[in-house]
């Protein structure tokens, strides 16, 4: 049985007055069955405050994204040890918006990986196509593409989640039909297993992540191979959170 995972990726959102949203989010699933995980990954600034304030909360917290090395002339760049430093657990690569925006290749991002597991940090890593890629029916080909030269070599359940956004569902509004969902995890879970071995492949968290929300979170977490979801705009707000997190109640 694989634990679920709800992630929610703040993006460039969130000051300190936000610790509020934090607090408001203890408060609403403290006391619940605990049948997922809860990360949070705010900004860099505030991953130190957050920590100090969660130390006896399930909610965990997480980076959103690291350079390779650990030191260095890399003005702007935060190290994978200095989140580490700050209190996260966890760190995302590959996001889409960091493939775009920043030109990140997918050996950029197997690198990035590499370097947060020496940090101790559990890396989740992002897959997605964009719209025309989907248009041309290449879905299939870019996903396989992205996880074979993203994915490191020593990649475990323990070390390693795989989040699946298609990227033109990302604060968009649209989300692909559950069938949809279903045959891309279906063929990252099959993908795990042929490279990894069959226990390995099993147990990965496969994440569903793009216009997630509380109305229709328990659907798309349903869906086989899903093992919970990386959240974006719907993070930021505590009670739309905790109802998405609701959905493995």
């Amino acid at each position: 049985m694989i634990k679920p995972l709800v992630a929610g990726n703040w993006k460039m959102n969130g000051i300190a007055k936000s610790a509020t949203q934090i607090i408001n989010l203890n408060d609403g699933i403290s006391g619940r069955s605990a049948n997922c995980d809860v990360l949070i990954c705010p900004p860099s600034t505030l991953i130190m405050a957050f920590s100090n304030m969660l130390k006896d909360s399930p909610i965990m917290l997480g980076g959103q994204d690291c350079h390779k090395n650990e030191t260095g002339a890399h003005t702007g760049d935060i190290a994978p040890e200095m989140l580490s430093d700050a209190g996260a657990q966890y760190v995302i690569v590959g996001h889409s918006e960091r493939r775009m925006d920043h030109k990140e290749r997918d050996k950029d991002v197997c690198e990035k990986a590499q370097a947060g597991w020496r940090a101790g940090l559990k890396v989740i890593l992002c897959v997605g196509e964009l719209n025309g890629e989907r248009s041309a029916d290449l879905t299939l080909n870019v996903i396989e593409r992205q996880l074979k030269n993203s994915i490191p070599e020593g990649s475990t359940p323990e070390n390693l989640i795989i989040a699946y956004e298609p990227v033109w569902a990302i604060g968009t509004g649209l989300t692909p039909t559950t069938k949809d969902v279903e045959q891309v995890h279906s063929f990252i879970r099959n993908y795990l297993i042929s490279s990894l071995g069959a226990e390995k492949g099993s147990n990965i968290k496969i994440l569903y992540g793009g216009s997630v929300k509380p109305n229709n979170a328990k659907e798309l977490m349903s869906v086989p191979n899903v093992n919970g979801a990386l959240v974006g705009g719907a993070s930021l707000k505590a009670e739309d959170f905790a109802q998405i997190i609701a959905a493995y109640e």
